[in-house]
């Protein structure tokens, strides 16, 4: 008996949606047909007996499937991820697409291609006219229906909607692939359609509401670890560090982690003198100051140090190994009152040497009335305060005599207690920026969760408010802590697995050449990837150009006996990037050097001509449509090549990391000269670089477009 055709159809698309392999979210409705991944041999739902054998072998062919419904939100550069661990390691199915025969999958190859955008696809991007770069940021207009389309005005016109009692419309459309028909797109992108069936919309990892964009290496090269079964999501407070294995501990200097000039600038310190090399920097300096009310007329002091060198202990006196390094250290904690005016001042001063024990700790007397000791936080009582006669200027005098040149100030978020001081010192430890926040600035973790988290202490837990004492031993654990274990500690890269470390902890399975072997990784990039992500990795190579990564991606892949780096074989997982594209349409202004990682090259060797623009997004000249489409085609045919090089039952998938980020950085490079010019004192009216509201949701709405890439994906 026949099936009938509507039955077939049926069937596809249920198979598509409750495959082994994972299932793909769809909204309620009418069945939609199943949409097969073709390749350059043809449709897998046609797929000729030849294409079932691999090395003269019948094997189970893996095969990519999407359902063509409606996703409900766009798929991101960690589903990426998901999916080559759901093959490689212990992954859990995705939801987004079907996977048949996954452990048959013989390799992964991810190309990062920055450059790559959806408009060049749907011609909202266009490549065939001569484009002025700064006309091209200002001007360029997303489709209505492209998934570049900027949500805020989207959820705008969505409240009107529904001020008005109509329905909203369903833009969930925009987060499904779009189908690469080869005879609609431009010339030099037609090869990608002989070799993918869709592109994907693919978000990239970031922060709207702070106007961040984050790393799409990390996002693809560090995963988080594992949940094993001592984790409870139920535990209040932050969860105890994970650390990924293999991790070395590292012993350093609290030398190390003294604050940079600049890093003080950006987290509100009041820079001391010695930071100012000349007469004329003084000056303007104390003008600032004397502008902003931090000068020795409102009763401010510098700590007395003539130089940074002054701060470096000669050799002899410094033990090898010591974490001290030959310095001072004291962790400071204050608790302040609100005064009248609406002034925060100190009330109290805790100090705690290096060996934890109580160097000063004063309650000290306000100059004005008191109007709110806040007694919930601070522990300070009208009572405590009453027969308190020690003034802030007797703690600043004990302070200059306490903080000679060699000493050094730990403390959280030490801006505020500095401020409440009147003290400038250059030498600082803020552990509020050496344990950064796992989202990155202007956020950042409160004292209390990196001391539950790193120590499995708790603190500040009385009803009575904070104990300043208890609160500078905490700092100062932390910072030990710091010292004892290296730089990695306490950051994302730590606290996150590198993926090749995850991939080693798999097996290869009997059908493939060395079974029962771990998994390896590569990473092929620009520069000296050993230094990067690429550490982790079982073979990382440098190069100089993307023609060199295509022929590195070849040689990892399926081995390479001039190298006895590569395994027999190859690698199970590759991750590479071409570059070229990336700096034409300067998304960069510097491209690596593989024989020194501090230097960089020019320009592209692609086109020694072609001008750009820098990293702030300014114009600098006209980007001609054919320098332009030369190196579309010319990144086009890397992908091809590579795809060509791979053998059969490779999982190859393709990102562009994030959209155009050149207005982003244009915003924060302003953004970032207001602030310093802010910060001298200067009048607004006289501000160079003013930063508003305007300004602010530009930059909202940019970052929100820099954070829409594209993606594509297919089976070898």
């Amino acid at each position: 008996m026949t099936m009938s055709s509507d039955k077939k159809r049926k069937l596809s698309a249920d198979n598509a949606v409750t495959g082994e392999s994972g299932a793909l979210k769809i909204d309620s409705g009418e069945p939609s047909p199943t949409v097969q991944h073709s390749t350059a041999e043809g449709t897998n739902s046609h797929t000729s007996k030849k294409r079932k054998r691999v090395d003269g072998e019948k094997v189970k062919y893996p095969d990519l499937t999407y359902a063509d419904g409606k996703l409900q939100s766009p798929i991101r550069i960690a589903d990426l991820q998901g999916l080559l661990l759901y093959c490689f390691a212990d992954g859990i199915a995705p939801q987004w697409i079907s996977l048949k025969h996954s452990g048959h999958v013989r390799k992964v190859v991810v190309l990062m291609v920055p450059g790559l955008e959806m408009g060049m696809f749907d011609g909202t991007i266009p490549l065939t006219e001569n484009l002025d770069i700064g006309d091209q940021l200002q001007e360029t207009k997303p489709n209505p229906d492209d998934a570049n389309t900027m949500p805020e005005d989207d959820r705008a016109t969505d409240y009107d909607r529904w001020k008005k009692g109509l329905p909203l419309p369903d833009r969930s459309h925009r987060f499904n692939p779009r189908s690469l028909v080869r005879n609609e797109l431009l010339e030099c992108l037609q090869p990608l359609a002989d070799m993918f069936p869709h592109i994907w919309p693919v978000k990239a990892p970031g922060d709207n509401k702070y106007n961040k964009v984050h790393s799409p290496l990390q996002a693809l090269l560090l995963s988080a670890p594992p949940k094993t079964k001592n984790d409870d999501s139920r535990t209040k407070g932050a969860r105890p560090a994970k650390i990924e294995k293999g991790f070395v501990p590292k012993r350093t200097p609290i030398s190390t982690y003294v604050t940079s000039r600049e890093d003080l600038l950006e987290n509100d310190y009041i820079l001391h003198p010695v930071y100012f090399t000349s007469d004329e920097e003084r000056k303007a300096q104390a003008g600032a100051r004397q502008r902003g009310g931090q000068s020795v007329e409102e009763g401010w002091v510098d700590t007395h140090v003539s130089s940074l060198e002054s701060a470096q202990p000669p050799d002899a006196e410094v033990e090898q190994g010591s974490m001290t390094a030959g310095r001072d250290v004291f962790a400071l904690d204050c608790e302040m009152c609100i005064t009248e005016g609406g002034q925060s001042e100190l009330t109290r001063i805790s100090i705690v040497g290096w060996d934890g024990a109580v160097v000063m700790d004063e309650l000290v007397k306000p100059p004005r009335p008191v109007i709110n000791y806040l007694t919930r936080y601070s522990g300070i009582t009208p009572e405590m305060l009453e027969p308190v006669t020690t003034t802030l200027v007797d703690i600043q005098n004990r302070l200059l005599t306490l903080l000679t040149p060699r000493a050094i100030l730990v403390g959280h978020s030490l801006n505020s207690d500095l401020t409440a001081l009147k003290l400038v010192h250059p030498f600082i430890v803020d552990t509020s920026i050496i344990y950064p926040h796992p989202r990155g600035p202007p956020l950042k973790c409160s004292l209390k969760w990196l001391t539950q988290k790193y120590q499995g202490k708790q603190i500040q837990n009385g009803m009575e408010g904070h104990d300043s004492v208890e609160d500078a031993r905490a700092v100062l654990e932390l910072v030990k802590m710091k010292c004892e274990k290296g730089e990695r500690w306490g950051t994302s890269e730590v606290s996150n697995e590198s993926i090749f470390r995850r991939l080693g902890r798999s097996v290869r399975p009997n059908y493939v050449p060395c079974p029962g072997e771990a998994r390896t990784g590569a990473v092929v990039d620009w520069g000296n990837p050993e230094r990067g992500f690429g550490a982790q990795a079982a073979v990382s190579i440098g190069c100089a150009d993307d023609d060199a990564v295509v022929n590195g991606v070849s040689a990892v892949v399926k081995g390479d006996e001039s190298n006895h780096s590569i395994p027999a074989g190859g690698v199970d997982f590759t991750w590479a990037r071409l570059r070229e594209l990336e700096y034409l349409r300067g998304w960069c202004n510097r491209l690596p050097d593989p024989n020194n990682a501090n230097e960089s090259t020019s320009v592209p060797p692609s086109d020694q001509n072609a001008s750009t623009e820098d990293i702030t997004g300014q114009p600098s000249d006209r980007l001609q449509s054919d320098i332009l489409v030369k190196t579309v085609s010319q990144t086009v045919s890397h992908i091809s090549r590579i795809y060509e090089s791979l053998p059969a039952c490779t999982l190859f998938m393709v990102y562009s990391g994030t959209g155009d980020p050149r207005e982003v950085s244009r915003l924060q490079s302003i953004q970032k000269k207001h602030r310093e010019e802010f910060r001298s004192g200067k009048p607004w009216e006289e501000l160079t670089h003013k930063w508003t509201d305007v300004e602010e949701q530009n930059l909202k709405k940019a970052c929100e477009r820099a954070r829409d890439g594209c993606g594509f994906m297919c089976i070898k």
